[in-house]
């Protein structure tokens, strides 16, 4: 501390590079601060730094940090905290540009794990990333403004939100019990032969499409008595609700009745959410992949003869590629490239489908003949892909009802509550004259793409990766479309992303290597080395993780890709 307070007195009114030499290592009371990279003027990004604190320092029991799902959470508790408490003092010192900027990352509904703060399982050690603007006047150093930011503003935070023995303990308990619960919903699934879980008085319609808090008054959700199961929780406590099980669940109902809303909640299950959000427990099985029509987009060399053939062009859709493609060949793709990447559970909402990729009733089948249609439709494949790979699907359908036949659960959604309507569906199914044409068994082939570097990355001398929202995320000058990923939540997963799309093409793209080990290699890396495996340098502190899921979609979708 006092050779920092040396240094900022000797650097007050001085040109601004003159803060450059503050980066380094300060030992303060309580933790270690870090300034690790100074900006080069007011008006540029601002500084990084970090703080670091052994767990004596910070005192929250080994047993809040130990196992993954608890550390995880206890880390989002924590970063939330303080994100609070920065909030308090930011710009309060002055100055041009970026001056007196005191920012860390925003979490939003669900809890993820991130580069911004991290917690060693081993030893408790707890590392802080976040950012600050040194102050100016026009490009003159104001370093005591920039002292009342280290001495005085960050202490505070750090006080309040990084010890235990300031902390609501009650509340954190809370957040900790309530991660127990839901590792133990998700362990329990596969032995219930379930795919999810929606349980009782669960709030899932959302304030907006931009606020993704729960809506106020809001009907709470209720499961038929049909599909109703119960669940062991820790402490021999239960919990009663809807149960999603293994095969095809068709959800019906009229428009605005919540269709769509179970879907979206079902669909971002695949992560933990926070107290209060109304899903904490809508639970779905990891590898869950929402698909979608995805017009424009690129397919590189992919075998998606089981849903397209014969095209008139002569095209082999056993190695199909295309930088335009269309509704049906996108979804085709999509679906592929989900099974492909270990996903055994498929989420499609008809609306965000392309129609002939999804069904094709009789009376279309007898004036367009199988022969004279490329497109064998999902419907005709749903029943093969559960009965002959184990894949689950989950689709909401509201304008036909050719998927009763391969149905297993029809749910009708009524005034956002479920009707077990599967019987009275099967008779309707059975009464009418159309018939499902179904074609040969669904062959997949293995995914032995081979990429090879892509030199304007390898050989650039100096490789920019940026993230868009959770939209896009650019290397060099090449954009990667992610806006139709649906299950990339969060822009700092966006900024993962890109941070291991230039690892791949950097140390596992040889042209010996096919896609799945590639992918797989990078994966285990990151589940080993945190988030250092696609670091170059310096970890930053605006990185979250994703599921392999998110991966496969990013690299199937970058037009760079050389195969």
């Amino acid at each position: 501390m006092k050779k920092l307070e040396q240094l900022l007195r000797e650097n007050d009114h001085k040109p601004y590079p003159a803060y450059k030499n503050l980066k380094g290592r300060y030992t303060f009371q309580g933790y270690v601060l870090s300034i690790d990279h100074v900006q080069g003027d007011p008006f540029a990004a601002p500084s990084s730094l970090s703080l670091h604190l052994t767990a004596a320092q910070h005192g929250f029991p080994k047993e809040y940090y130990s196992a993954p799902h608890r550390r995880i959470t206890l880390q989002d508790y924590l970063l939330r905290a303080f994100h609070r408490e920065l909030g308090k003092f930011s710009h309060k010192a002055g100055g041009s540009g970026k001056s007196g900027t005191l920012s860390v990352s925003s979490c939003g509904q669900e809890i993820l794990e991130r580069s911004a703060l991290t917690i060693n399982p081993e030893d408790g050690a707890l590392t802080l990333r976040f950012l600050a603007g040194f102050p100016a006047a026009g490009r003159t150093t104001l370093a005591m403004e920039l002292k009342k930011m280290l001495f005085e503003f960050i202490p505070a935070c750090a006080q309040k939100a990084f010890r235990y023995a300031a902390t609501d303990k009650q509340m954190l308990q809370s957040w900790i019990s309530l991660s127990d619960d839901q590792k133990a919903i998700r362990d329990q699934l596969p032995e219930k032969g379930l795919i999810a879980f929606v349980a009782n008085d669960a709030i899932l319609p959302r304030m907006s499409g931009v606020d993704d808090r729960p809506m106020k008054g809001a009907v709470k959700f209720q499961s038929p008595k049909a599909d109703e199961v119960t669940l062991a929780l820790p402490g021999g406590r239960i919990l009663t609700g809807l149960g999603v099980r293994r095969g095809i669940t068709l959800i019906v109902g009229g428009g605005y009745h919540g269709k769509s809303t179970l879907l979206k909640a079902l669909e971002r299950g695949v992560y933990n959410h926070v107290p209060g959000d109304g899903r904490e427990y809508v639970i779905t099985e990891n590898t869950a992949m929402k698909l979608r029509a995805e017009d424009g987009r690129s397919v590189k060399q992919l075998d998606i003869s089981a849903f397209i053939r014969g095209l008139p062009s002569g095209r082999d859709t056993k190695c199909f590629s295309t930088e335009d493609a269309s509704g049906s060949t996108s979804q085709a793709a999509c679906t592929v490239e989900a099974i492909l990447s270990g996903s055994k559970t498929l989420l499609i909402d008809e609306d965000t489908s392309a129609t002939n990729f999804m069904v094709r009733d009789a009376l279309m089948q007898k004036v367009i003949h199988s022969g004279e249609e490329p497109i064998i439709p999902f419907v005709s494949r749903m029943r093969q892909l559960f009965d002959l790979l184990g894949i689950s699907t989950i689709l909401v359908a509201g304008s036909s009802g050719a998927f009763f036949e391969v149905s297993d659960t029809v749910l009708q959604m009524k005034e956002y509550r479920p009707i077990d309507i599967t019987e009275k569906a099967k008779e309707a199914a059975k009464a009418t004259s159309e018939k499902l044409e179904f074609p040969d068994v669904i062959s997949l082939t293995p995914d032995l793409r081979t990429a090879f570097p892509n030199k304007a990355v390898t050989e650039s001398r100096k490789v920019k990766v940026r993230g868009n929202g959770t939209d896009a995320v650019s290397i060099n000058h090449e954009s990667v479309e992610l806006r139709f990923v649906e299950q990339v939540v969060d822009n700092e997963q966006t900024n993962l992303l890109g941070a291991l799309l230039r690892t791949l093409e950097e140390d596992y793209f040889d042209g010996k290597s096919t896609l799945p080990v590639c992918i797989s290699a990078l994966y285990d890396r990151l589940q080993k080395q945190g988030f250092a495996a696609c670091s170059h340098g310096q970890i930053p502190g605006n990185l979250a993780m994703v599921r392999p899921q998110e991966l496969w979609a990013m690299v199937n979708r970058y037009r760079g890709l050389k195969l």
